[in-house]
């Protein structure tokens, strides 16, 4: 993952080049390996700091995260296109086999501008829309043919994507995070929602985004067609959209489960392939604890890390469970100095005043920071499992209420995860160049998660536990049974974050008010 930025005038006395600088240095901790910036046909290559202003009224800029192999800085040309994205297309390799074109770099972004040209006649925008179908992963990139520039991200929302303008100067921003576009003074911004693209600087709607047709066909040829894509039983001929609702409510439970297993154990494999290394963000609870286990499981290389107060139920269940799994563990205590040490630290990733989100993203801060000093570049998270299995406990009594209605609201809850949870993680541990996957949002296993019945999910017995079925796959796997049965724990509660901060570090309103001074957006 990397970080990307891009900037356009109307006013002819108006020079890019130096804000678009600015940008990629406000966010350089995104990518550290090298930088590129593209202006008005111009492009260069080098260390962020090497790097001279070009003139012109457009540019685009990248800064690289180098994960694995030997990636390049981009921006990357081909044809009358160029592209800079922050990604990881799981599937390129299947693309690069189905598509025929000449490819200049070994990553896995080549694939995004390839596809586009494949479609390209003319209109940057159909161009894009159609390409959409073919990329599994999560992304936000722009593209550019000369005359348009389109900006779009994964239909998750998993990497972020701002924008903003200046009418005064006739500017057009956006950037992988906010503070890229507060370094050339547009205070106002705005989050780009996963089913909007933005076409020159303008948010347009991306009417029935689906979810991506990934089954590809052995057979195909040059660009496969959609119809080779997907399984024939799940197409409504007329409609041309995925019907998965009725046939998964055919299946019994067990079906259900070991297909949901399948899934979740690829959306693992295909988020390590290529690792020999790999840290999680560890809780001791049951969604850190299955990835943990499919991942050493693969074969991968799997160090757990966790952050918390020395006396939080986090820290006890994470030494146990590691025990019991045979995996490493990294703890790092954090008493009230150093829990207010890092509020500012997390508070600059997050870029907003919210205690809440400080509360949840500083253990992920923290984790993150450890494996970057431990070399290791890509954490999991169980990210998303909540939201898709039901794990909150205010869910129980909307499903009492409301019966399998529920369906809607956990649906609502995913499409939200964008602006809140995604957002935060992902700054938490960009902040540490630390590129973070999450694996329960794989886009098919959430599409096959949130049709599952609900019944399947809560249990309102004796225990009162929440996500069964995942809990079950999880005892299928091996996850320790005390692991299986832990009740859910938010992540600030289970840390003991959340007390030190509004009972020690917060209470001085002096110090509160500046932090709010600061942070308020």
């Amino acid at each position: 993952m990397c970080g990307i930025a891009g900037i356009k005038t109307t006013d002819k006395d108006y020079n890019v080049g130096d804000d678009l600088l600015k940008m990629l240095n406000s966010i350089k901790h995104r990518g550290p390996d090298g930088s590129g910036i593209f202006v008005d046909g111009k492009t260069i290559h080098d260390n962020l700091q090497n790097l001279t202003a070009l003139d012109g009224s457009f540019g685009m800029g990248h800064n690289l995260l180098s994960i694995v192999g030997t990636e390049v800085s981009q921006p990357i040309e081909n044809h009358n296109l160029v592209l800079v994205a922050n990604a990881e297309i799981y599937n390129f390799k299947q693309i690069k086999n189905c598509l025929v074109d000449k490819y200049n770099t070994d990553s896995d972004c080549e694939v995004i501008i390839s596809i586009v040209k494949k479609f390209y006649n003319g209109s940057l925008i159909n161009a894009v829309k159609n390409s959409l179908d073919y990329l599994d992963g999560d992304y936000a990139f722009a593209i550019y043919d000369g005359k348009d520039c389109v900006v779009v991200r994964d239909q998750l929302g998993v990497k972020p994507l701002y924008y903003g303008h200046d009418e005064l100067r006739g500017i057009n921003a956006y950037a992988s995070e906010r503070k890229a576009l507060w370094s050339i003074g547009l205070k106002h911004t705005n989050t780009l929602p996963p089913d909007h693209l933005l076409y020159n600087g303008i948010p347009l709607k991306i009417e029935n985004r689906q979810t991506p047709n990934l089954k590809i066909s052995k057979k195909c040829i040059d660009i496969y067609p959609k119809t080779a894509l997907i399984d024939s039983s799940m197409i409504d001929v007329k409609s041309d959209k995925i019907n998965k609702k009725v046939i998964i409510n055919s299946k019994d439970k067990l079906e259900l489960k070991n297909e949901i297993k399948e899934l979740l154990i690829g959306s693992v494999e295909k988020r390590i392939r290529g690792l020999s290394r790999v840290g999680i963000i560890f809780s001791g609870g049951v969604d850190s604890t299955t990835i943990a286990k499919i991942s050493d499981d693969l074969g991968v290389d799997t160090t757990l890390y966790t952050a918390g107060h020395e006396t939080s139920s986090d820290i006890n269940f994470a030494k146990r469970t590691a025990a019991d799994m045979g995996l490493p563990l990294k703890i790092k205590t954090l008493k009230v100095n150093d829990v207010k040490m890092y509020t500012e630290l997390v508070l600059n990733a997050i870029e907003e005043y919210n205690i809440m989100k400080l509360g949840v993203g500083m253990p992920s801060y923290v984790t993150s920071e450890m494996a970057r000093s431990d070399g290791v570049k890509v954490v999991m998270s169980g990210q998303g499992a909540d939201e898709i299995f039901a794990g909150y406990h205010r869910y129980v009594q909307l499903y009492i209420d409301n019966g399998e209605k529920l369906q809607e609201d956990l649906v609502e809850d995913v499409k939200n995860l964008y602006h809140v949870n995604l957002q935060r993680d992902d700054a938490v541990t960009m902040a540490n160049s630390v590129e973070l996957r999450v694996p329960y949002l794989d886009p098919e296993l959430v599409e096959m998660a949130l049709n599952v019945p609900i019944k399947y999910k809560l249990d309102n017995g004796k225990e009162n536990l929440r996500k069964c079925i995942l809990r079950e796959i999880a005892s299928d796997i091996g996850v320790p049974s005390e692991i299986v049965r832990r009740p859910k724990k938010a992540a600030q509660y289970g840390s003991g974050i959340h007390k030190i901060l509004v009972k020690k570090v917060l209470r001085d309103e002096n110090y509160k008010n500046k932090l709010k001074a600061l942070y308020k957006i």
